[in-house]
């Protein structure tokens, strides 16, 4: 059986869409269903059997230090300014095992089957370097009714460019050969390009309800959420 990947959360970011409450705390720790946003995408790892786990740091990061202290989570500082998701990333690798690598955003809350085991049961090596989770757009909570990408018969993916698709869900495997950028902050954009023109970025479905907690109203679609979902437990 295949060992679970490293893992990259992405927790570095400002948090401007969440105004007021962002003000004075870092965003993961905001919290859903009486749970910090962090500590959801942690138990998502958990029930994975992920327990590599690197999150980076910039926004109030003192705060989620203190908060994941003890945990065995690896940190990759972004002391001097925030890398985008492309050089957090990048960044981060030397502190997780060399392949692919899971990444999972931190503003977001998951009901269903897990989406690293999604993830992880549907990474072909002789075929990816890429791997999106994704949901049909109209689907999707919280969504603004744009499309990410398109994705055919074979599970191959492009950009939407403005036709109806798939939203992409913040979860993913990458491979860091795609990562060959030489400045230190990037987005993932062009890495994701690169694998798509070369026929090796592919997208999987989540069979389960997903929903963006990424701006203020989120809070309360996540909660109504996980108080609808049968297979929740108890916070």
């Amino acid at each position: 059986m295949r060992q679970p990947f490293p893992l990259m959360l992405f927790a570095a970011g400002f948090g401007t869409r969440m105004g007021a409450l962002t003000a004075h705390q870092p965003k993961p720790l905001i919290k859903v269903a009486g749970l910090p946003l962090i500590d959801h995408a942690r138990r998502v790892a958990a029930q994975a059997g992920v327990t590599h786990l690197v999150a980076n740091l910039h926004y109030r990061g003192d705060q989620l230090a203190a908060h994941l202290s003890g945990s065995g989570i690896g940190l990759s500082w972004e002391h001097d300014a925030i890398l985008d998701t492309g050089g957090g990333l990048k960044a981060a690798l030397p502190l997780m095992a060399s392949g692919p690598v899971l990444t999972l955003n931190t503003d977001a809350v998951w009901t269903g089957p897990n989406p690293l085991t999604t993830l992880m049961q549907a990474w072909d090596g002789d075929r990816m370097d890429q791997l999106f989770l994704l949901l049909p757009a109209a689907q999707a909570r919280s969504a603004t009714g744009r499309s990410d990408f398109i994705m055919d018969d074979t599970g191959k993916v492009d950009w939407a460019r403005g036709r109806d698709g798939f939203l992409y869900l913040g979860a993913q495997i990458i491979h860091p050969r795609l990562l060959t950028e030489t400045e230190a902050s990037f987005s993932l954009h062009a890495p994701w390009t690169r694998a798509m023109a070369a026929g090796r970025a592919y997208g999987v479905l989540h069979r389960g309800d997903w929903c963006d907690v990424g701006h203020p109203d989120g809070i309360a679609e996540a909660e109504a959420m996980v108080r609808a979902a049968k297979d929740w437990p108890d916070v």
